[in-house]
């Protein structure tokens, strides 16, 4: 694989309550330069709904610049606001690019997005079994709390080695 899934994994953020990749981040996996992918989704801006891509408001790259630590547009290397892609914009704009790298890539970020979404999955089934079972194991909490507070009250043996054979 040209990316080690890790990297992919830390370029994937929420914003909007939905899972992207900012385009700086896109266009370094995909290894072309941001204004070039930029430049590549323009021209094909029909592929892209709303539901795909998206551009960021002042506000919400303010939120993102904090989070990565920058201070400025200047340091994204742009004068202008990032735009945020779905898995399935991500998936887009490998097509629209048309590489090899691009298609190889995309199909990596795929999976990312896929393991997350198992992974909630499965995060989401474990609450469900805790909310239908949380009487019993309340019941079973309270039970092991009565027999800590049982030992720390039974003070008749003390605690460690008899050295002096007392």
């Amino acid at each position: 694989m040209l990316v080690p899934i890790e990297s992919i994994q830390d370029k994937i953020i929420v914003l909007r309550w939905q899972k992207i990749i900012l385009d700086r981040d896109l266009a370094a996996l995909y290894g072309v330069e941001t204004k070039y992918l930029k430049r590549q989704v323009k021209r094909n801006i029909d592929r892209f709904p709303e539901d795909f891509m998206f551009e960021l408001t002042k506000q919400e790259f303010e939120t993102v610049r904090w989070h990565f630590g920058t201070s400025s547009l200047s340091h994204w290397g742009t004068r202008y606001l990032p735009y945020a892609f779905t898995e399935h914009g991500t998936l887009q704009a490998a097509n629209v690019l048309n590489s090899e790298m691009a298609k190889e890539v995309s199909i990596a970020i795929i999976r990312v997005f896929n393991h997350m979404r198992k992974t909630l999955a499965t995060h989401e089934q474990l609450k469900a079994l805790v909310f239908e079972n949380q009487a019993e194991i309340r019941s079973i909490w309270f039970e092991l709390q009565k027999l800590s507070l049982d030992d720390e009250c039974d003070d008749s043996r003390p605690i460690g080695f008899d050295v002096h054979g007392e």
